[in-house]
């Protein structure tokens, strides 16, 4: 059994201990045994893989590869996961262009089968930087199976640092999140929005979000969240949010709590 995260209490104040944590619960998981199984099968045979085809006959490859860009629920898509890999991301046409959540765009690009006559999988440096990624995703899996909201909060920062240095404007940031289920969850619970938004025009969801940003972080802008503090007012409020609507025992002080941050006290 591979190791369990401590997530000792819900809320803010058990992402601060979490947060505290993590460095020394990250290393412990990835010393299990299961997952030093999974990376020493994935360093010794990765190098031999060189074409999509190749990869998604190997599920034990497939895998990792997929967990790494937090993409564990396509493991059986065969077919999916071989085209969006054999069509790579060089041309526009290509289906990780055209698909919303652009984890298939980092997917195909890292592995470059469909880019490239020589994939990156031949690469010396391949296997590790794909094992960090998935050993970092699957540890969020882990927290999740104590606190999903804690697993959402840890997945943010991965995913808003790399939507914050992608050279877009801003409201394709935007749009990037309103394609990412994880991070909309975060953004809509964060901002006080209704899951219901989802059935309005795109441009109308643009403007609910960037207006609800505005009110209560100070700014409409994704790359605000630049600022590792904006990141983490973000994330309070999410976790805030959270308790609150799961009615919890310290509903009254997460409410306090809220007010405090929204500047409604």
């Amino acid at each position: 059994m591979s190791y369990q995260p401590i997530v000792p209490f819900s809320g803010y104040a058990g992402w601060v201990v979490l947060q505290r944590t993590k460095d020394t619960q990250q290393a412990a998981f990835n010393n299990s045994a299961e997952i030093q199984r999974e990376a020493d099968y994935f360093r010794e045979n990765i190098s031999k893989i060189n074409s999509a085809e190749e990869l998604v006959s190997d599920y034990k490859l497939l895998k990792v590869a997929l967990g790494a860009f937090g993409l564990d629920d396509d493991i059986n898509n065969k077919f999916f996961i071989e085209k969006v890999l054999d069509e790579g991301t060089l041309n526009k046409e290509s289906l990780s262009n055209k698909l919303s959540d652009k984890r298939y765009y980092e997917f195909s690009k890292a592995f470059g089968f469909g880019d490239f006559d020589t994939p990156n999988t031949v690469l010396s440096t391949f296997p590790d930087e794909i094992l960090s990624a998935y050993q970092e995703k699957q540890f969020q899996i882990a927290v999740g199976d104590q606190d999903q909201n804690m697993r959402l909060a840890l997945n943010l920062d991965d995913d808003l640092t790399a939507l914050v240095e992608k050279d877009t404007t801003d409201n394709g940031r935007w749009y990037s999140i309103m394609g990412n289920e994880a991070l909309r969850t975060v953004f809509e619970t964060a901002l006080g929005l209704p899951s219901s938004i989802s059935g309005l025009d795109l441009d109308q969801q643009l403007t609910n979000f960037r207006d609800k940003a505005k009110q209560y972080l100070g700014s409409s802008e994704v790359s605000q969240f630049a600022d590792p503090e904006k990141k983490d007012e973000l994330v309070k409020l999410f976790l805030i949010r959270s308790e609150m609507n799961a009615g919890s025992t310290g509903t009254s002080a997460a409410s306090n709590a809220l007010a405090l941050l929204t500047g409604s006290l």
